[in-house]
């Protein structure tokens, strides 16, 4: 058997799913990539089309799909709005893993997930390293929003204000923790995440804060593994399985009620692409991944629906004005959108302003701004316009990358406007009752 016949076997797995699409075109209306390029590829029915063309082999460019395939913010846009019901993320996320178990990973890649993502204790290593050494290589760039660039000529930063490691990350101010719940009689197990516990650790003290307030019992394990969404998105799905497995034996050493995160991906990847991603594996991975899925719930949607909100009560005659930015993963992939607002207004030093197409896509996507920063930044550039326009002077979301995103689109644009996490506005009012 060729290897290009292997490649179309593999594809077939897919076939029922792609058969699925009924070519209606109504995800050009709501992809950003597509809004910015006007490219057939680069909307989802067009990336199908070339999904469904290897299966039947009438295509011999199986790294020109894959290319194709990595032309996408994986922002879910298209799914949540496809009337015939077609689960394109999932699609998607497994093509490149068959893809990328034909062609393989590049070697930048293999190093990266396989040597430093797929080992936690490596990897953190590593990054606690870095921010002794990061100030050689950049230089301020906001203070505001404290954002930095490049001091030397770079290729991959250049054109760039980005967010610096923290000194100190999230894991090493709470190595591990394992509280009794009290008045809530709820315990919850707290998924940090990479971005918050190395670049955000502020957010991962706001949960603790917020919790700790409404006397909610809080498991962390020590040295907790990325949820693996870089891994699967890049097809490597042996970093990713190993990532999962690491995670659940961490999981697995406590009861809790509820497993919560304070990032939309790390949460949209537990609730929905583990159990997608592990349908292949034992019984048992597949009985403990989806039992964790049932009870993952985003922050947000936790302090809501299973524990009710402490509203602020004290008038304020200036407010400052603030707007939301819908995260694609929390918003359109988990239907989470009037939780983190609740939390905003639950403060009464805030008055929340929408801002224009609040759930149009902020243009990060993972990898898809490392390999086309230009485009990321176009699609940017639209999201930094609309937070513009409220008049604003904070912008809260729910998502650490896409907290990177704003911040690099304001910072070059020289806005003076602070970005903030909804748990962060409300452990701040928290704070405020118990000093009133």
């Amino acid at each position: 058997m060729s290897s290009m016949k292997e490649l179309a076997l593999l594809m077939r797995e897919l076939e029922h799913q792609l058969k699925t699409c009924t070519r209606c075109g109504m995800c050009q209306a709501v992809c950003p990539l597509f809004d910015l390029t006007g490219i057939e590829a680069d909307v989802a029915r067009g990336k199908l089309a070339l999904l469904e063309g290897l299966a039947e082999q009438m295509f011999k460019d199986p790294k020109g799909v894959y290319e194709r395939l990595s032309r996408c913010l994986l922002c879910g846009s298209c799914a949540a709005n496809c009337p015939s019901g077609v689960n394109v993320l999932e699609i998607f996320i497994k093509a490149r893993a068959i893809l990328t178990q034909f062609i393989g990973l590049s070697p930048a890649k293999k190093t990266i997930l396989r040597i430093m993502l797929a080992h936690p204790y490596t990897f953190d290593m590593l990054l606690e390293f870095l921010p002794r050494i990061q100030k050689i290589f950049t230089k301020p760039a906001s203070k505001n929003l404290g954002t930095s660039c490049a001091r030397f000529v770079s290729p991959l930063i250049q054109d760039r204000h980005f967010k610096l490691l923290a000194p100190v990350p999230f894991h090493r101010m709470v190595p591990a923790l394992n509280s009794y719940p009290g008045k809530s009689g709820l315990k919850v197990a707290f998924f940090v995440g990479c971005l918050i516990d190395k670049i955000f650790p502020q957010v991962a003290e706001a949960v603790i804060d917020v919790l700790n307030y409404h006397e909610v019992g809080i498991f962390i394990p020590k040295r907790q593994g990325c949820c693996g969404a870089p891994a699967v998105s890049s097809g490597d799905t042996v970093t990713f399985g190993r990532l999962v497995c690491h995670n659940l034996e961490l999981l697995d050493i406590i009861e809790f009620d509820y497993l919560v995160t304070a990032c939309a991906t790390c949460t949209f990847m537990i609730k929905k692409i583990w159990p997608a991603m592990t349908k292949n594996q034992s019984a048992g991975i597949r009985s403990r991944v989806e039992a964790l899925a049932e009870k993952t719930l985003d922050i947000n949607q936790f302090l809501v629906s299973k524990i009710g909100l402490k509203n602020e009560n004290c008038h304020i005659n200036e407010k400052k004005i603030i707007t939301y930015h819908d995260p694609c993963h929390l918003s359109k992939s988990l239907g989470v959108s009037t939780e983190p607002r609740a939390l905003i207004k639950a403060n009464s030093k805030y008055l929340l302003r929408e801002m224009p197409e609040s759930d149009w896509c902020c243009g990060l996507g993972g990898s898809f701004n490392l390999q086309y920063y230009d485009l990321s930044a176009k699609i940017g550039k639209r999201k930094r316009d609309n937070i513009k326009s409220t008049g604003c002077s904070v912008v809260a979301t729910g998502c650490p990358a896409c907290m990177i995103q704003i911040a690099d689109m304001l910072s070059k644009s020289g806005d003076p406007i602070v970005i903030k996490h909804p748990v962060m506005i409300y452990a701040e009012s928290l704070k405020n009752n118990t000093s009133n």
